[in-house]
């Protein structure tokens, strides 16, 4: 059973998101007993030099200066570790993901806290978490050619120890949206709580 999710929405659309209309659908199926919300339609700050050197500086090292610039990220980080599932709702915005998911994942990428180096490469720290993705395409299907996007939710969350990725899509949304709102939702219908 699913205690707690963390639902992140990032359809710069509020009304007649596809989306956010699969991800609500989401939650309510998994009936969690606590939900975090994330909405990326509110830009979070692109990460600065000064951010990277903060974050570059050993924890116990920071200044308040350098502590505060990582307050958000901390914070960000901190909604993921809490979640036992996430829940992301990402429209392919020209072949890939919108720039707001983009600017989360470089706030929540961080060494030590998501992810660490060994002597093997990288190693994720977040594991043991479920995600499910809500994908709506207009006419580009997951796996082809173009879809820059499932490849790249794959790489960056295992990179950060998260495996079990889960994608509902509703692909053609602009040449039969019936249909391909319809196949989202029962594949949503069939996922297990």
């Amino acid at each position: 059973m699913t205690s707690t999710v963390l639902h992140i929405d990032t359809s710069a659309r509020r009304q007649g998101s596809t989306t956010r209309e699969l991800t609500d659908q989401i939650v309510k199926q998994i009936s969690p007993a606590r939900i975090i919300r994330r909405d990326l339609a509110t830009p979070l700050p692109l990460i600065t030099e000064e951010w990277v050197n903060a974050n570059f500086t050993p924890a116990d090292a920071r200044s308040a200066e350098q502590q505060d610039l990582l307050s958000l990220s901390d914070q960000l980080v901190a909604e993921i570790k809490d979640a036992d599932t996430i829940v992301i709702g990402l429209p392919m915005y020209n072949f890939g993901a919108p720039a707001s998911f983009k600017v989360w994942v470089d706030l929540i990428a961080r060494a030590g806290l998501t992810f660490q180096y060994t002597a093997e490469g990288p190693q994720g720290l977040l594991n043991g978490k479920r995600v499910i993705v809500a994908v709506a395409t207009g006419g580009v299907p997951l796996g082809s050619p173009v879809d820059h996007l499932s490849g790249y939710i794959r790489q960056i969350m295992s990179f950060i120890g998260l495996s079990d990725v889960e994608f509902v899509a509703a692909e053609g949304m602009s040449t039969d949206p019936e249909t391909a709102l319809q196949a989202a939702k029962d594949a949503v219908a069939k996922l297990a709580a």
